[in-house]
């Protein structure tokens, strides 16, 4: 089990440290704001985090604002150009 935990995802960076439950948290968070995510503009699944809260589009190339790790449906879209 622990030999698992430290190759696996990106959770192995920290060793024993932190506790089992912490690292699992982050390797969720981790995966989650690093997948593509739907566009709310187009539709598309394109869409990369830029920073916290700050995503981009690749095919509309839209930058908004959303939550920090995910990207929700906000109920009007303002874009950031």
């Amino acid at each position: 089990m622990r030999e698992s935990l430290k190759h696996s995802k990106a959770i192995g960076r920290f060793g024993t440290r932190y506790g089992r439950r912490n690292r699992v948290k982050v390797a969720m968070i981790e995966v989650e704001q690093k997948r593509k995510h739907k566009c709310p503009k187009c539709g598309y699944v394109k869409v990369k985090r830029v920073s916290v809260g700050i995503w981009h589009c690749e095919n509309c190339k839209t930058k908004f604002t959303s939550r920090a790790y995910t990207v929700s449906k906000p109920q009007s879209i303002k874009s950031l150009e």
